[in-house]
């Protein structure tokens, strides 16, 4: 019998496309074959993002795309839009299946029960209601690796309700990882020779929080350490990963500035596989506006801990995400947030324009920002955040830096820095998954030029 093929579209975060490495996964030990999106396949798999409107439109379009591809496949619709809008789903005819975010870790079960009803008129729906879901759901043995380093997901749900965010109605609550768990895939990925791991997560700071001290006693049986604690933190899951052997680097993804105390820092500090590089979401440098989209600090919080970062890694790389135009947005609280901006001197900025996402209290909020002055204040940042990499980089030029090389472009054979700066260097050796140290000697497009 020939072998099924399967065909995967991935929208959105570093968490879906851990999650459809997992599915993938799923299906090879179920002895079906992956090609890529555009082939001929039996069964294509659309997981969807639902943390903007956008990303809610773009998942319909790659939805309805699918059966000109193969009219008879089976289409299935998996995922956070499905979470939070599965009767604008139950609408397009095409789809089969029609998965929940907990279901994903059976999709082939539930993929070989839909081929069975391929004839019924109906559409196979499985979508729990997540916000009951209590406990993390394990994929397996499975592990999203990008090229030399592997991405783990340690935690899912969120249960900040940040005004303008629909995800933690399509996550559910916190939920977080068991370490022996994530422990025993990183000793896997590192007897792999991979040499760089990434933790994310959808709220990756509430690590450990809802451990309960029961569930905690039991992890030093399970691990073989000494751990007694009352609480299991993303600090103590750190220093756990730190005895991995193999494991040189350890990356975090977006973390929450709440996270970054003197204790937290001081802590990390001894770590010395973590890199100098933090990804802190702080979406205005106003405290009026911050007040608005119910984030839990302030500006001055937020400073704060960066001060605590610089002090502690001398060449720390710090970026952020930003939203402009959100509702009530005056020209002086954006110019607020600019000078924040400016005296901060974020490595990178990610400028996102707000969009009202259905179902949030942002979208209903009186006072929403015109396009272009949406545009406007999108343009402004982004030229600082331009500039202000080009200058970050530009002192590094003569200086010696570790780079893990990753993967090769022609000549060149491309990497990142502990603080994520992207070096190439011109060599015909094969030093893919190799760390090593170059003499910076040029910067072009923002790219550093290396040489052995």
């Amino acid at each position: 019998m020939k072998q099924k093929a399967v065909a995967f579209c991935t929208l959105g975060c570093k968490v879906n496309q851990y999650e459809t490495n997992a599915m993938m996964q799923n299906f090879i030990e179920a002895g079906y074959a992956i090609v890529e999106f555009e082939e001929k396949a039996n069964i294509y798999v659309i997981n969807t993002c639902t943390v903007t409107n956008m990303a809610d439109k773009k998942s319909r379009q790659m939805l309805r795309r699918v059966k000109e591809i193969n009219p008879d496949s089976i289409l299935v619709a998996v995922g956070c839009y499905v979470q939070v809008a599965k009767e604008k789903l139950e609408e397009i005819s095409e789809i089969d299946l029609i998965l929940g975010v907990n279901e994903k870790s059976k999709i082939v079960e539930y993929v070989e029960e839909a081929i069975l009803k391929k004839n019924e008129a109906s559409t196979l729906e499985k979508v729990s209601d997540v916000a009951k879901q209590q406990e993390f759901v394990e994929f397996g043995t499975v592990t999203y690796t990008e090229k030399t380093r592997a991405v783990i997901k340690v935690q899912d749900g969120c249960n900040q309700f940040c005004s303008y965010c629909i995800i933690p109605y399509a996550r559910g609550r916190i939920r977080s990882r068991r370490p022996e768990k994530v422990i025993a895939e990183i000793t896997r990925i590192a007897e792999k020779g991979i040499k760089e791991v990434v933790l994310t997560g959808i709220h990756l700071a509430s690590y450990g929080r809802e451990f309960a001290p029961n569930i905690v006693s039991n992890i030093s049986n399970v691990l073989k350490y000494e751990i007694d604690k009352k609480e299991f933190l993303l600090i103590d899951l750190l220093e756990e990963i730190q005895k991995v052997e193999g494991i040189e680097r350890i990356r975090l993804g977006s973390l929450e500035p709440t996270l970054i105390t003197e204790d937290f820092v001081k802590r990390l500090s001894k770590l010395s596989k973590i890199c100098d590089q933090f990804h802190l979401s702080l979406q205005s440098g106003c405290n009026e506006t911050l007040k608005r989209m119910n984030r839990k600090y302030t500006t001055e919080e937020f400073e704060k801990g960066v001060e605590l970062l610089r002090k502690t890694y001398p060449e720390v790389h710090l970026t952020t995400d930003i939203i402009v135009g959100f509702p009530g947005e005056t020209e002086e609280e954006f110019q607020k947030t600019y000078e924040f901006l400016k005296r901060v001197g974020f490595y990178k900025m990610h400028i996102f324009k707000y969009s009202p996402r259905n179902g949030t209290i942002a979208a209903k909020m009186p006072n929403q920002i015109d396009g272009n002055i949406k545009d406007e204040r999108s343009n402004q940042l982004i030229r600082l955040s331009d500039q202000s990499e080009e200058n970050y980089e530009k002192q590094y030029i003569g200086k010696k830096v570790k780079v893990l090389l990753e993967d090769r472009e022609g000549e060149y054979i491309k990497g990142h820095t502990t603080n994520y700066m992207v070096v190439k260097v011109k060599t015909e050796k094969e030093l893919e998954n190799t760390i090593q140290k170059l003499r910076i000697t040029g910067l072009k497009d923002l790219e550093l030029i290396g040489e052995i």
